[in-house]
């Protein structure tokens, strides 16, 4: 049986597709080890994956509220993520993975674990990479709305003419944030590439896509060579078999559906006021509330909350969103994904990167209504959720929605694309 090697960076966003389909592999009687950092070595493992760490550790960078700050930059928070946060370690990149994608079959990549390629060409193995948002292919015929630049939205409808020379230049500009994949390349005796942060992170041996077709029906035409749209691959456990808290199932069964309010496993550790709005929304409309605050003792409330407003670390979306009356979040891959699969209305508060495409995307649908953080206040947000719960619209495109996502197996897809992959097919 073939050996896979998938290898991933960042939040529980970036984690959890790789354990679906990790899991999914491993039903199949495949060996599978999923490499990334040292803080997820429990979680993975006690899915019955294999683990391999991989620097850096995100639990070092993601508690420091200045390197949140600077991740969560509306314009040149990628930026930082890719020069700053993660191509710094490259060189220990390489060296961990080395050892295990030198006996694997098939590796499988996340965009930013950017060793994987390397290695792959260097010991001659095939790879798959993966996209987690329509937005990272850069299409001229479906631009993507881009963080930090809202005034390039007036420019959507003139066609991919003006597009394919607007991502010319931000090729030209992104060129230089690869300098350190070259170095590395050069020291192994591989050839340089021309733009190895942005179409050079893309297999020749297919890549595949893991998200919805609701969000993007069909391969663009300049979209990586291959690329298949499998669905998205769900997983959502803070640890293996944890469902709801007690307290939460107790809360939710006592009254009507409440609003959910999250920022996801990431942006929770730039929140602002987020929380405090949140709450404070909630309580001039009436509703009762579930606010997923994460681990960051910042986003707990200063003060008392009634009996209405319930704060939680973490919950599983898969069991709280359809339960909930509406979700606000901050439209990152993992969460979007499982609020457009519960079917409910949602408001979408993009931070930083994939997340003002993928609420555009969403309100596209029918399903959400859009609020930018920087107008994220009380009356805002009740205004903007009193509009989705009085529009009978939005639920009944966010039914629509799930039950088109029912009929997608992320999972399934992904593996039988994988093992194709392995068998050279």
């Amino acid at each position: 049986m073939p050996r896979f090697l998938l290898t991933t960076f960042g939040s529980f966003g970036d984690l959890h597709p790789y354990i679906a389909v990790g899991k999914g592999l491993l039903a199949r009687g495949h060996e599978v080890t999923l490499a990334t950092s040292e803080c997820y070595r429990e979680k993975v493992e006690g899915e019955g994956l294999g683990f391999h760490p991989v620097r850096p550790d995100i639990a070092v960078l993601a508690p420091d509220p200045q390197v949140m700050a600077r991740a969560f930059h509306p314009r040149t928070g990628s930026e930082y993520v890719i020069r700053e946060m993660f191509l710094p370690w490259l060189r220990q990149s390489y060296d961990d993975l080395r050892p295990v994608a030198a006996t694997a079959d098939l590796l499988v990549g996340h965009p930013i674990a950017f060793a994987t390629p390397i290695l792959a060409e260097e010991l001659g193995k095939r790879w798959i990479s993966v996209a987690l948002q329509p937005s990272i292919m850069l299409s001229a015929f479906d631009p993507p709305s881009i963080s930090g630049y809202q005034f390039l939205e007036a420019f959507r409808d003139f066609g991919p003419g003006f597009w394919k020379v607007f991502f010319r230049l931000a090729r030209r500009i992104a060129r230089n944030w690869g300098t350190p994949i070259n170095e590395l390349r050069r020291t192994l005796g591989l050839a340089e590439l021309g733009n190895p942060v942005l179409d050079d992170m893309f297999s020749p041996y297919g890549t595949q896509a893991w998200f919805s077709k609701v969000l993007a029906r069909q391969p663009q035409l300049d979209w990586p060579a291959n690329t298949t749209v499998t669905g998205f691959p769900f997983y959502d456990k803070l640890s293996p078999g944890q469902g709801l808290s007690q307290n939460l199932q107790q809360f939710l069964a006592s009254g009507p559906p409440p609003l959910v309010f999250t920022l996801g496993s990431s942006a929770v550790f730039d929140a602002g006021g987020f929380y405090l709005e949140s709450a404070k929304a909630a309580l001039r409309m009436g509703q009762r509330a579930v606010l997923l605050t994460g681990s960051d003792p910042r986003n707990q409330p200063a003060t008392s909350l009634p009996d209405s407003i319930i704060t939680e670390e973490y919950a599983p979306y898969s069991e709280l969103f359809a339960r909930a009356a509406a979700v606000v979040h901050q439209g990152g891959a993992g969460t979007t994904g499982q609020a457009l699969r519960a079917g409910v209305p949602m408001c979408v508060v993009p931070f930083s990167h994939d997340q003002p495409d993928y609420a555009r995307r969403c309100a596209a649908l029918g399903v959400a209504r859009v609020l930018p953080r920087r107008k994220y206040r009380e009356p805002n947000v009740a205004r903007e959720l009193e509009e989705l719960l009085s529009t009978a619209d939005y639920r009944t495109a966010a039914a629509r929605i799930a039950l088109a996502l029912s009929a997608e197996d992320g999972i399934a897809a992904a593996c039988d694309g994988l093992e194709r992959a392995a068998a050279g097919f």
